[in-house]
């Protein structure tokens, strides 16, 4: 049985907070490169080109890349083998939030549903934890803004619709979805499972790096195709038309009931922040 401290924890997921709202993951900044480069539409280049010295900015003031800086959302493997001796997994996670936020100047967005009262600290944070052997912890952090996150969708398709269906479903929604989440996007797409699975699917999709091959040769190919088709919608960099309306398209699935297709799309902006640590 490992043992590790809850400061051990705290310290590195607060820092790593501020780092992934500040500092644009080196993959994400080579694609929008890429983009630059590729685009014949000078509005879409110049677009590309701001969001291009906007990282460059934030990584130079360490201010943050977009003033949403999201609700936090955390996926966690816990070790099996692992115990931490003074604390809950879950308070240490919100604690070293709300002192990365409150540190690094990050906005807090929670709020009540009905009154929009704001919670003041961003709490709580949204943690998804999976039990894994061994006695690693491994700790991804994602903060998701809301104008992506709105333009996200779920389907309960019918069986028989396949591929096709799926595919058509996250065409639509992207086209429906234009301007609205600051593309060039990022998009997440969960197959399979259950209707509360779907989601989470679509949003742990996103944590593969720009660019990463899926390992699923199946899965690789249909990545590459629904990328292509988004991104000859024609929307562009912030909706101001070009090829570059998504940089990339990850796909997670999973086994679900012989009645049920379930498919989710989760939507992230040109900002697409992850961060992953392993304690």
């Amino acid at each position: 049985m490992r043992t590790i401290s809850a400061s051990d924890i705290h310290d590195t997921v607060r820092d790593m907070i501020m780092d992934a709202c500040r500092l644009l993951n080196p993959e994400v900044e080579e694609a929008l490169q890429k983009g630059y480069e590729a685009e014949e539409s000078e509005s879409a280049r110049e677009v590309l080109k701001q969001l291009l010295d906007n990282a460059e900015l934030a990584r130079n003031t360490k201010l943050p890349l977009c003033q949403d800086t999201g609700v936090a959302i955390f996926f966690v493997e816990f070790g099996e083998d692992l115990k931490i001796s003074d604390g809950s997994l879950t308070d240490i996670l919100n604690r070293a939030m709300v002192e990365g936020y409150d540190k690094g100047f990050l906005r807090k967005s929670l709020c009540h549903p009905l009154t929009r009262k704001n919670t003041g600290d961003n709490t709580p944070a949204v943690i998804h934890t999976e039990l894994v052997p061994g006695d690693g912890l491994k700790i991804r952090f994602m903060p998701k803004g809301g104008g992506s996150e709105n333009m996200s969708k779920i389907a309960m398709l019918k069986p028989a619709q396949g591929w096709a269906g799926i595919k058509d479903f996250v065409i639509r929604t992207m086209a429906e979805a234009g301007p609205n989440p600051c593309p060039p996007t990022v998009v997440g797409v969960g197959i399979g499972g259950t209707f509360d699975l779907a989601p989470t699917l679509a949003k742990e999709a996103l944590f593969r790096p720009i660019g990463t091959p899926n390992p699923d040769p199946e899965l690789d190919a249909m990545e590459k195709e629904l990328l292509g088709a988004i991104n000859e919608l024609g929307i562009g960099p912030m909706g101001l038309g070009g090829k570059t309306t998504s940089l990339d398209v990850k796909i997670e699935m999973h086994p679900c009931h012989i009645a049920s297709l379930p498919v989710a799309v989760n939507v992230q902006c040109h900002s697409h922040r992850t961060r992953e640590v392993e304690i």
